[in-house]
């Protein structure tokens, strides 16, 4: 009974995390990306506080580690989530989810980079197998771009910003919870998007008529894929290990792809399918024998905000 609530916990993370791209989508409907960032952080961090409050999990941030975390927040949420939001505005739900996935990929590659950390040969050609299937994803049989160029580039933005924001969080994971190093990112967060929201869309947002109905996608945004998905992931994480749970985020693309063709009709030609394909298979070998499983364990649960 108890392996069965961990796999049901990794499936509804699971679920959570693929509806965030159509979420975002429904959202962007009636708000621009800046107003539905803004009001998906500050509700998250609601409900995040509130959860860390009841379970009496709040630790005191060291002052070495505050720089850490301002600089671990200006990556992700803030870079992340300009890219990934306004590159939505631009491309399907499916493709990107299919681009936002190859993060391990290019976190590898950072940490080899930078770090000079060693990865064997199946997790070399992971990374590469990866970077293929996102060019036959978005390239036709003529070598022009099927997506928009500038959606792609603006995803690339949030991909490198996650691979920036797990570089830094490797020298936090020892000290603090995945789900409170997400509230505090959460809360950074806040502070960072309101003058950017005062600026550039507090007019629009007075000025537009607003209704439940307007902002359910954007409270299922913050409850269900920035809340929700990271508790049960953590919970699924600590019942039976980061290296069984990691695999199952490679079906994110895939559950995206499907509930997008049956809500808004979106269909995969041959080579889109193969092209995802591709990428999670990629995407799978870069984890075989991967990080330590304490930093792996934090990345692959602070990396999903989407």
């Amino acid at each position: 009974m108890k392996l069965l609530k961990t796999y049901a916990a990794v499936f509804f993370a699971m679920i959570f995390w693929s509806f965030s791209f159509i979420w975002f989508k429904m959202a962007n409907e009636n708000y621009p990306p800046m107003t539905i960032i803004f009001l998906r952080l500050t509700f998250a961090t609601i409900f995040l506080t509130s959860y860390l409050a009841i379970r009496k999990e709040f630790a005191p941030i060291r002052k070495e580690d505050r720089k850490l975390f301002l600089i671990l927040s200006f990556f992700e949420p803030f870079l992340y989530f300009i890219g990934e939001s306004h590159g939505l505005t631009y491309v399907t739900s499916t493709t990107g989810s299919v681009v936002i996935s190859t993060i391990p990929a290019v976190v590898a590659l950072a940490a080899w980079l930078f770090f000079g950390e060693k990865l064997k040969l199946i997790n070399y050609a992971g990374i590469l197998l990866s970077f293929i299937g996102i060019i036959v994803f978005v390239v036709d049989r003529n070598g022009s771009l099927t997506f928009n160029i500038k959606g792609l580039l603006l995803l690339g933005l949030a991909v490198c910003s996650a691979a920036g924001f797990n570089i830094t969080l490797g020298k936090l994971v020892g000290s603090y919870s995945p789900v409170f190093i997400v509230n505090v990112q959460n809360i950074i967060g806040v502070i960072l998007f309101l003058p950017v929201f005062l600026l550039s869309d507090l007019k629009e947002f007075s000025n537009t008529p607003h209704s439940l109905k307007s902002f359910i996608p954007i409270i299922e945004l913050a409850l269900f894929a920035s809340c929700g998905a990271f508790i049960f992931f953590a919970y699924s994480v600590r019942q039976i290990g980061v290296s069984r749970v990691n695999p199952f985020t490679n079906i994110i693309p895939i559950f995206t792809a499907i509930f997008s063709f049956i809500i808004f009709g979106n269909v995969l030609n041959l080579q889109n399918i193969i092209g995802m394909i591709i990428v999670i298979c990629g995407i799978f070998l870069t984890q075989i024998n991967g990080r330590k499983k304490k930093i792996d364990e934090a990345l692959i649960i602070t990396g999903k905000t989407a």
